[in-house]
């Protein structure tokens, strides 16, 4: 009679825990061995000029709505001509026996254009450029916390058009409404428990497991620590996190701001270089609501969701078992830290450029 088998991570299939959002997710990692025969394409590499007339977000260019931004030379924001919500929304709710239920719902859309060139992205902006995006992001929430009819700051950012983004200069974006939304609420549900239970929050305890086992680090500077989570559902997923547990960026000190735009940019760099590509990803802060409470809960992080799986033209599709069932990986947590840990924070085109000279 044959002995069990060993529990292996790496090896065999497993259900992993997210204490974040209270769901589990399957890691298939043997799969990741069976060859690839779907859908293949060429990488974008057209070049973009640094400034492009036909651009709506570039300085001095027009917008659809008739307004002309500004010659700007650091960043810009301006509310979404499009915005996905109303601040001058009626009131109103619907209800059919519990089952048919809508309300109204308020808030306001902004755009954030990171840099005034628009051939560049995140990674290839300097740390100085990247901590004043850090400080725009900290300044609109601070304003939009502030206002009573504002229940939760979303800030984000849509990058590459395989996330949807419908232009690529280098841009973000804020969707602030009067209630909590799905994720965050979750979020906001599983914190409170621990912290309830512990006194602490659940992110610094799970940053201190981390730190001491250093499987999935990818990166750490004095203040900030860059990771792929050991329940990560995308396949090269990370977790930004500050050291220290505080609920908003208006709490940072001026040190763990200029700590936090050098994490970004690190990190960046390190997923460009991965495949040789401007990595597209979405990503967002999650802070805080902004309802009234002081959420002591809350710890302040930032998630990268970036689709691509084997090369910078293979991607990760959530269909079929992932929307059926629950989300799915092949490759492991653990795997693809180690792939991110290994690049160069070079950006590959700054290293081709000095290469020629």
């Amino acid at each position: 009679m044959s002995s069990p088998a060993t529990f292996d991570l790496a090896q065999q299939p497993h259900r992993r825990y997210n204490p974040l959002n209270g769901e589990w997710l399957l890691v298939s990692p043997h799969r990741a061995l069976r060859p690839w025969q779907g859908q293949q394409e060429a990488p974008d590499t057209a070049s973009r000029p640094a400034h492009d007339p036909t651009c709506y977000l570039c300085p001095g260019n027009g917008r659809v709505n008739g307004d002309q931004n500004p010659d700007y030379r650091g960043t810009f924001v301006f509310d979404n001509d499009f915005a996905a919500l109303r601040e001058d929304a009626p009131a109103g709710s619907l209800n059919q026996g519990g089952l048919l239920r809508a309300e109204a719902e308020s808030g306001l859309g902004r755009v954030i254009c990171f840099s005034p060139r628009h051939d560049l992205t995140l990674p290839e902006m300097p740390v100085a450029d990247l901590r004043r995006v850090v400080d725009v992001w900290t300044e609109q929430f601070r304003e939009l916390a502030a206002r009573p009819d504002i229940g939760y700051v979303q800030i984000f950012e849509n990058k590459g058009a395989v996330m949807g983004c419908s232009n690529p200069h280098p841009h973000g974006q804020i969707w602030a409404q009067r209630t909590v939304p799905g994720e965050p609420a979750k979020e906001s549900r599983q914190q409170l428990a621990y912290f309830q239970e512990h006194g602490r929050t659940l992110l610094a305890d799970y940053l201190a497991l981390e730190l001491a086992e250093q499987s999935r680090v990818v990166l750490e500077n004095a203040h900030w620590v860059a990771l792929v989570p050991f329940w990560a559902s995308w396949p090269f997923e990370a977790l930004l996190l500050p050291r220290r547990a505080v609920q908003d960026l208006t709490q940072l000190s001026e040190a763990e701001k200029d700590a936090f735009a050098d994490a970004l940019q690190r990190l960046t760099i390190r997923y460009d270089n991965l495949f040789q590509t401007s990595f597209p990803y979405s990503a967002g802060l999650h802070q805080r609501p902004t309802d009234g409470p002081a959420y002591p809960e809350w710890h302040l992080h930032m998630h990268f969701f970036p689709p691509l799986l084997r090369s910078a033209t293979v991607r990760k599709f959530m269909v079929g078992y992932e929307l059926l069932a629950n989300a799915q990986r092949d490759i492991t947590p653990e795997w693809a830290a180690e792939q991110l840990r290994a690049q160069p924070e070079v950006h590959y085109k700054a290293a081709a450029a000095n290469s020629v000279t």
